[in-house]
């Protein structure tokens, strides 16, 4: 059986904010594309799972965490991004920052960023959805996304300010004498 048409309807508008976010999620307009097209795909498969109280955005965005982390998982190795690669990146960023340097420098820092700080963020940031739907899209606590997002904001300030982030497991350790 297809999908209603008003679901149809719903689906398609949440596209824009969904290539969007799968843009600043993988950096590549064609890795971006394809994880849309999944996202789509699994939602029109799966849509007499959608329940009407939600909001069909979170759960699309979830969806979409979905299948990129399936496609994490399948792949298991990290992606280098290079600085002349990120000239096309996220349309949502360089519709915001005006100075394509700068834009470099924000879409570099994003790229270093680890994706359990990055996913947030950007969700919440960018997508500005509240801590409890990130959380749902994301599968984790509230309390999670809230130190993900505080710790992804302050490593990118230190990237952006030219500071490399102290490494995972370091931070807040002193050394006693």
């Amino acid at each position: 059986m297809n999908a209603p048409t008003t679901f149809r309807q719903q689906l398609l508008a949440t596209i824009p904010r969904l290539r969007r976010y799968a843009r600043s999620l993988v950096f590549d307009h064609s890795a971006a594309d394809d994880l849309v097209q999944t996202a789509l795909e699994r939602a029109l498969a799966h849509w007499h799972q959608f329940d009407q109280r939600r909001d069909i955005l979170v759960w699309v965005l979830s969806i979409a965490h979905n299948a990129h982390m399936d496609e994490r998982r399948r792949h298991a190795h990290v992606l280098a991004v290079e600085p002349q690669d990120l000239q096309d990146g996220p349309d949502a960023v360089a519709g915001s920052v005006p100075d394509p340097g700068l834009r470099m420098d924000l879409l570099a820092a994003l790229a270093r960023l680890p994706v359990e700080q990055r996913e947030p963020l950007l969700l919440v940031s960018l997508e500005q959805l509240s801590y409890a739907e990130c959380a749902e899209v994301l599968r984790i606590p509230v309390g999670t996304v809230m130190s993900r997002v505080s710790r992804g904001r302050a490593a990118l300030r230190a990237l952006l300010d030219g500071h490399a982030p102290a490494p995972a497991g370091t931070r807040g350790l002193r050394r006693v004498v």
